[in-house]
């Protein structure tokens, strides 16, 4: 007689029972995972920004700055959560102007029902030395509480550091 190899129908179901186990206990720490690293790598978006924005400034001779924009092509003011601009401020105006400014990059508005506010305001500028016109903050948190947020800091100098365990994000 010949033996055949293989699985029987009783053991699939006991392995196909355990997989269903094992993925009920992974589950929620998988959707954490994937919390954790959208803020990560939204904030560090917004890290690269403000680093290409005062690169730029510094190389341009301009101040150069970011702002809130909810439509990607003019800065309306909204929430930083909309997206934001880069851009060139030819004018000196300290703010984005349509006709004499131009805009360097774009970012979309944030996914996943996260914010992102400042104690910055709207509009923020680096000077044609990379120094920052004002100093402040940015905080970027999800659903869950502020012990999983993100925060940057932003000095006069215009360097851009993450919080320290003594600074938590407000959400």
């Amino acid at each position: 007689m010949k033996k055949h190899s293989g699985f029987t129908l009783i053991e699939l179901m006991i392995v196909l029972g355990i997989v269903a186990i094992l993925m009920a206990f992974a589950a929620p720490s998988f959707q954490n995972f994937v919390k954790n690293d959208r803020l990560s790598t939204q904030i560090n978006t917004l890290v690269a920004h403000l680093a290409y924005a005062r690169s730029e400034a510094v190389l341009r001779a301009q101040q150069v700055g970011l702002c809130a924009s909810s439509n990607q092509t003019t800065c309306t003011g909204g929430d930083w959560k909309d997206g934001w601009l880069v851009y060139v401020d030819s004018d000196n105006s300290d703010s984005y102007n349509a006709s004499t400014d131009t805009i360097l990059r774009v970012n979309q508005a944030l996914s996943g029902n996260n914010t992102l506010t400042s104690t910055i305001g709207t509009n923020f500028l680096y000077d044609d030395r990379g120094y920052a016109i004002s100093n402040g903050s940015f905080s970027l948190c999800d659903d869950r509480s502020t012990a999983y947020g993100k925060m940057i800091v932003i000095s006069n100098t215009g360097r851009v550091r993450k919080n320290i365990a003594s600074e938590s994000p407000t959400c």
